[in-house]
C-alpha cells in the first residue's frame, strides 16, 4: 500500500541548518537543544520543508526503539494548530523527558527494545511563526484531508471551502493536500500503519471545560471498525489512572467535519492491523475561567499563561502520554479476542452511541 499523502522518502537530518533569516519561534529552538543532548541515541529526519517568508522552515520527525516492522509503535504529535502552542509544547515536555531518562534508566532502555516511539512536536511550524491556527496558505490542516461527511456538519466549523481568509478553510477542492499535511500522512503511513499495532496521540487545546481524548470518527457519527480496542484502552486507563480528568468519546459526539486528517489515516490502515489514532482536546476554557485576562489574548484563549498553570498542565499530560506508550509496548495483555472483544463493542456501543456514561 502507498502511503496516504503521496509517494516520496525522508531525507536525514541529524544536524542540519536551521534558516537564518528567521527568528525561530522557541518551540524549534528547543527541539534543536534535545537533538543536540540526545546524540546518536534520538534519529532525526526532515520530513518537509514549509516556505515562510522567504525561508524554509523544517519539520522534523525524531524517533526512538526498536526499528523492527512486528514491533509496537506510538506516534506522538503536536502543533498542528500554531495558535496551540501548548500541544507543541506537551509533545516536546515528553520528548525531553525520555532523551534525559536514557541516561540512566535501565526500564525505559528495555522498553524501547520491544517498540517504537516517534515524535512530530511541530507539525505545522508556518502557523506556530505567525500566531495562526492554519499554515502561511491559510489551510486549516485539519480540515485538509480528502474526506467527506455524508451528513450534515455545522457551518464553518466543519470545514469550508469559501476563502481562507475565513477558519477552518479546507483549501481549494481537488487540490493535492498542504505540504505538511502529506508529510504526517506519508510518515504515518510507512512508520506507524505497516505495524501490527500502533497508536498515534495528536495533542490540541481549545474545546471546553475538560481535558477530551477524542477517536474517530470525525466525518460520520458510525462507530469505527476497532471500538472493541478503544474501549479496552479506556477501561484500561481507568483502572490504572483511576483519578485521571480526561473524557474518552468519539469526536462525532461534539460534532462533525469534513477533511479530518486521522480519519483519512485510519481509513487507510490495512485490514488485519490496529490503528489507534487519538486526539488529546485540552480544555483550554477552564485556563481562561481560572484568569479571565487571557480572553484579551488571541494565545490566551488556547494556551495556560501564568507559568505555575503551564508547569501543572505539562506535568499531568506528559505522564498521559508515557501511560499509553506503555499500554502500547504490552497491548498483547489487554487487546480483547474472541467472546472478549465482542463484550468490549457492546460495552462501547452503550458508553458512546446509546447515551449511557462517559
Amino acid at each position: 500500500m502507498s502511503p496516504p499523502g503521496g509517494e516520496g522518502e525522508y531525507r536525514s537530518a541529524q544536524h542540519e541548518g536551521t534558516p537564518v533569516g528567521l527568528t525561530l519561534p522557541p518551540e524549534l529552538l528547543e527541539l534543536e537543544a534535545i537533538a543536540r543532548l540526545a546524540g546518536t541515541r534520538l534519529e532525526r529526519r526532515l520530513i518537509c520543508e514549509v516556505p515562510v517568508g522567504g525561508e524554509r522552515l523544517p519539520v522534523h520527525a525524531y524517533l526512538l526503539g526498536n526499528p523492527a516492522p512486528a514491533a509496537p509503535a506510538v506516534g506522538f504529535f503536536g502543533g498542528v494548530h500554531g495558535l496551540e502552542r501548548i500541544g507543541a509544547e506537551v509533545v516536546i515536555a515528553h520528548l525531553r523527558s525520555l532523551v534525559m531518562r536514557l541516561r540512566w534508566d535501565d526500564t525505559l532502555h528495555r522498553q524501547l527494545e520491544s517498540m517504537r516511539l516517534l515524535f512530530v512536536p511541530v507539525v505545522n511550524p508556518g502557523g506556530l511563526l505567525l500566531g495562526t491556527r492554519a499554515n502561511p496558505n491559510g489551510v486549516d490542516l485539519m480540515r485538509n484531508a480528502p474526506v467527506e461527511s455524508p451528513e450534515r456538519v455545522p457551518y464553518l466549523v466543519g470545514g469550508q471551502r469559501i476563502s481562507a481568509v475565513l477558519p477552518w478553510y479546507r483549501g481549494v477542492a481537488g487540490a493535492p493536500m498542504e505540504i505538511e499535511a502529506a508529510a504526517v500522512c506519508r510518515l504515518v503511513g510507512e512508520a506507524l500503519l505497516t505495524r501490527p499495532f500502533s497508536i498515534a496521540v495528536d495533542c490540541h487545546s481549545g474545546f471546553g471545560l475538560h481535558d477530551r481524548v477524542w477517536f474517530p470518527y470525525a466525518h460520520t457519527a458510525r462507530p469505527i471498525p476497532h471500538l472493541p480496542e478503544i474501549h479496552a484502552l479506556c477501561e484500561t486507563m481507568d483502572e490504572t489512572l483511576p483519578h485521571h480528568r480526561y473524557l474518552v468519546e468519539p469526536q462525532s459526539r461534539q460534532y462533525l467535519t469534513h477533511g479530518d486528517l486521522w480519519d483519512h489515516l485510519y481509513l487507510h490502515a490495512q485490514p488485519g492491523r490496529v490503528f489507534l489514532p487519538l486526539t488529546l482536546e485540552m480544555g483550554s476554557w477552564l485556563w481562561v475561567r481560572k484568569n479571565p485576562r487571557q480572553l484579551l489574548s488571541r494565545h490566551g484563549l488556547f494556551n495556560p499563561i501564568v507559568g505555575h498553570r503551564q508547569q501543572r498542565v505539562l506535568r499531568r499530560h506528559v505522564g498521559w502520554l508515557d501511560f499509553i506508550a506503555r499500554a502500547a509496548c504490552s497491548h498483547a495483555r489487554w487487546v480483547p479476542t474472541g467472546e472478549a472483544r465482542e463484550r468490549q463493542r457492546e460495552l462501547a456501543i452503550e458508553r458512546w452511541y446509546r447515551g449511557g456514561r462517559r
